[in-house]
């Protein structure tokens, strides 16, 4: 199937395809396969701030438990699927989305993840019927096994976030937030291999300023931004399911050197704190991956002026019940 405002013959430059136009005709696509999730906006001061007004978009509660169902839908509705069905390599998130969406469109879907995907994550995706592979130490490992699956059985590869299509139903959570919250002039969004923070930046970059945090023991996007290109980083943190791809996308990359005003970095300590404060202040659970982005506010990496309203976007909650030491 072929956007409306898509040209006969595509852009070669995939960043080209990646526009506000074309994240609002995704959304239109895959609308019917999608919540809306909702917002919830607080005071800063309740999360020991100077005072202003903060937004939680809460994503997790979509389908799949993560955003990523928006880009598997995208995938999955967009591409021409063999009939050996899809396969994909994940941390998790991405690995139940594209089961869950699989099974929706009736699809065979073949999973592959690495050792340290949590079993929260493993268990929504065996729940979803995908044909799973739990190898590797690390999303690389699981994605170069996924690599040689494909080439010898021709499925269709659904990449986590270096495509297209992935960054395009991504961007639908931006989208979907500003229509929200219209006062908005800032999201943070988390940064694992870019997908979302690209996404969001395409759908909305040109009137909010966009801003990313990752673990400091994970600094993908640090480390390109850095060297000027994808480079190889430290895959070592608390947010490690869903965070630590050896390395950005090229088209991810590309994206966030052009439209992101800024990356920030946080603390596995800074993580945990954003997750436990955002329990006890607001009786809401997250996935550690989810909270680097409140992390980077709680933690003073990112300082919002006075004016400032800021929308934090809670990716996921595929954990297991979190003890608080209560």
């Amino acid at each position: 199937m072929r956007l409306q405002s898509e040209p006969a013959s595509e852009p070669a430059d995939p960043v080209a395809r990646l526009t506000p136009q074309a994240v609002a005709d995704v959304e239109q696509v895959i609308r019917r396969h999608i919540r809306l999730t909702p917002v919830v906006t607080l005071d800063r001061a309740e999360f020991g701030l100077a005072p202003g007004p903060l937004t939680l978009k809460l994503e997790f509660m979509q389908h799949s438990g993560s955003f990523k169902a928006r880009g598997a839908f995208t995938n999955l509705l967009l591409r021409d699927v063999p009939v050996a069905g899809v396969a994909a390599a994940s941390g998790g998130n991405h690995g139940a989305a594209v089961a869950y969406a699989a099974s929706v469109l009736g699809i065979p879907a073949h999973i592959f993840v690495p050792e340290v995907s949590s079993p929260a994550k493993i268990s929504r995706i065996r729940d979803y019927g995908a044909d799973l592979v739990v190898k590797g130490e690390t999303y690389s490992d699981a994605y170069a096994i996924c690599q040689e699956w494909i080439a010898a059985n021709g499925a269709l590869p659904v990449h986590a976030y270096d495509q297209v299509e992935t960054i395009l139903g991504a961007g639908t959570t931006g989208l979907e937030l500003a229509r929200q919250v219209p006062e908005a002039t800032t999201i943070v969004a988390s940064v694992g291999g870019g997908g979302l923070l690209s996404g969001i930046a395409t759908a909305v970059s040109d009137r909010m300023r966009v801003v990313g945090a990752e673990p400091e023991g994970a600094p993908t996007m640090t480390a390109a931004l850095a060297a000027g290109r994808p480079v190889d980083a430290a895959t070592g943190s608390v947010a490690v399911d869903s965070l630590a791809p050896r390395r950005v996308g090229e088209v991810t990359f590309a994206v966030t050197s052009e439209r992101v005003q800024a990356i920030v970095l946080v603390s596995d300590e800074a993580i945990t704190s954003a997750q436990r404060l955002l329990w006890e202040r607001a009786r809401i659970v997250a996935e550690p991956g989810a909270c680097a982005a409140l992390a980077g506010l709680l933690s003073g990496a990112y300082s919002p002026g006075p004016g400032e309203h800021v929308a934090a976007v809670l990716s996921g909650a595929n954990t297991t019940a979190v003890n608080f030491g209560r």
